[in-house]
């Protein structure tokens, strides 16, 4: 009835990859797009910003 021996070290430097593998995991969901994705977004922002001031009754000076 002997137990394995393992060392405690590299069993703690492990969890803490595991655990910050699963935080980036959740970052690149939550944060990351391609920069098609980007472009995309940034694009039709542009467009609902023109599409709005376009239908302003009184244009401002600028």
């Amino acid at each position: 009835m002997s137990a394995e021996i393992i060392n405690l070290r590299q069993v703690r430097k492990q969890r803490q990859r595991d655990s910050e593998a699963a935080s980036a995991d959740e970052n690149r969901v939550r944060h990351g797009l391609t920069k098609a994705e980007r472009t995309r977004q940034e694009e039709e922002a542009s467009k609902r910003l023109r599409d709005i001031e376009g239908h302003r009754l009184e244009h401002p000076e600028d």
